[in-house]
């Protein structure tokens, strides 16, 4: 009696012990993902738009958004429509003290706001997107938008009649002067007698100026419209006035879907990938990126039906010699608009001279 006792209590001894293993901490609960080696981390944003401008703050949101399908455990705090100056500090400060492991903020003007909190949190890790200044857990990043804005003058160079177009700039700072200039030497490698008149708006966001902006180069006799500006108010303008219009940030086809001819937009998502891994894994460093389209971060829109396909295909063309790096769209010879030589035949910028420039090239009507 005592073995038969001894041996029914050794057997229910193994049946508990196997069912603690079968329940334990290490055991796959069900439904779980036995590959899933997502980290979790906190991601700061702050936002000098808001997400529906479908523009440049909605570019960076689809990032976002494509950042946190790739990686699951990434918790998002964003702040929009923050303005420049106390408000971005106190809203950097705030997402610091949330826990923030990262923080992006998205517009040249938080500049001075980043590099004071991020002095004073050294332990988070800032990313400034068109920045120009790092420090040791300050990163900066954009990409070289001004090839497909070459791209895109091309295709404005082509469809314009009165060979005069108009563009609505938002502040007279190198990002946005590069991006005219490679706009105006696209429109003029296609067509070398037409212009670019340059309307400044000195805001990055507000649609009533935009479309204002717009209006009075089309009524000057302009008839492409182009842009760098973060609403699609532009692109409105024009439809309602029967000219064509060039996007920017997104494609903007939507909002103008007889007068867009296309947009270079960008594509932030992989690049927040990338940087987000680079923390969880450790190996982020404070670097200065500015990719390019051999690297996705910056592309055209879809092109419309409406461009002829000897264009299109002259576009192509010159946006795979950008692609293989076998040609780039600062390469002389560059007159200024004095007529002085900027970039002598066979030389080509170098990226401290993009991103300090500071003067129009010939064909630009406008005054910094």
């Amino acid at each position: 009696m005592k073995f038969k006792r001894a041996l029914i209590l050794l057997v229910i001894a193994m049946l508990l012990s196997t069912l603690a293993a079968g329940c334990g901490g290490n055991a796959q609960s069900e439904g779980e993902d036995p590959n899933d080696q997502s980290e979790s981390i906190k991601v700061g944003w702050v936002y000098i738009g808001v997400p529906g401008d479908h523009g440049w703050t909605y570019a960076h949101d689809q990032g976002r958004q494509y950042l946190e399908a790739e990686i699951p455990g990434v918790e998002s705090i964003i702040l929009e429509n923050v303005p420049e100056g106390a408000d971005a500090a106190r809203s950097f400060e705030q997402l610091a003290q949330e826990g923030c492991s990262i923080i992006f903020g998205n517009t040249f003007g938080y500049a001075d706001a980043m590099l004071a909190v991020a002095k004073k949190y050294p332990e988070v890790k800032f990313m400034h997107a068109t920045g120009l200044e790092t420090a040791d857990n300050l990163g900066t990043y954009f990409g070289r938008i001004y090839q497909a804005r070459y791209l895109s003058g091309m295709i404005a160079g082509a469809m314009t009649e009165n060979k005069q177009l108009g563009y609505v700039a938002a502040f007279p700072i190198p990002e946005v002067v590069r991006g005219i200039n490679a706009f105006t030497l696209g429109v003029q490698a296609v067509n070398p007698e037409a212009t670019v008149k340059v309307v400044w708006t000195n805001t990055w966001f507000d649609p009533t100026k935009e479309k204002e902006a717009a209006k009075s180069l089309l009524e000057a006799g302009c008839d492409v419209i182009a842009q760098h500006q973060d609403t699609a108010e532009p692109q409105v303008a024009a439809e309602d006035a029967g000219k064509y219009s060039i996007g920017y940030n997104s494609d903007m086809r939507e909002f103008a879907p007889n007068a867009n001819l296309t947009s270079p937009i960008w594509n932030w998502g992989p690049f927040y990938v990338d940087t987000v891994k680079s923390v969880l894994d450790g190996t982020w460093t404070p670097d200065a990126y500015w990719g390019g389209m051999d690297e996705g971060i910056v592309d055209l829109a879809p092109i419309s039906d409406q461009v002829p396909a000897e264009i299109v295909q002259e576009v192509e063309a010159k946006k795979q010699a950008i692609i293989n790096k076998e040609w780039d769209v600062f390469t002389g010879p560059i007159k200024a608009q004095d007529g002085s030589e900027k970039v002598a035949e066979g030389q080509v910028m170098t990226d401290a001279e993009m991103l300090s420039m500071d003067w129009f090239v010939a064909g630009v009507q406008g005054t910094l």
